[in-house]
């Protein structure tokens, strides 16, 4: 049985990040903790940004890593996250502001079933 993601992109998503993939190359996600716009995705070259120990992979948007902070993933363990894309520009150093969109997330509670058949996640050491 195939394990249920804990992180997944909408169409439009994957579009931009496809984008984003031809200007800049590989690229890596960070859910921010609550700094500037609140708690939002974020995109950057891979490398620009230095996960910790105490950060937790969720898994792959278009064959991305997507990180958050333990303590935030504590918060949303037991839903599965959505990158999704608005428009308007929001005030980070994600690489889709000049574009004049913004990366969001939506969320929804795992089932019972889900919760029992997650894709496990990934900490910096493993």
């Amino acid at each position: 049985m195939e394990k249920v993601p804990r992180i997944q992109a909408s169409a439009a998503a994957l579009k931009l990040i496809e984008t984003l993939q031809v200007r800049h190359g590989d690229l890596f996600f960070h859910q921010s903790g609550g700094c500037c716009d609140g708690s939002q995705p974020m995109c950057f070259e891979k490398g620009d940004f230095k996960v910790g120990y105490s950060d937790v992979c969720l898994g792959r948007v278009a064959g991305f890593e997507f990180w958050m902070s333990q303590d935030q993933f504590e918060y949303w363990k037991h839903t599965q996250l959505t990158l999704d894309v608005t428009e308007g520009r929001g005030s980070s150093f994600s690489l889709e502001i000049p574009y004049g969109k913004r990366f969001v997330i939506k969320s929804r509670l795992f089932t019972e079933a889900e919760e029992g058949n997650l894709e496990p996640v990934q900490f910096l050491e493993d």
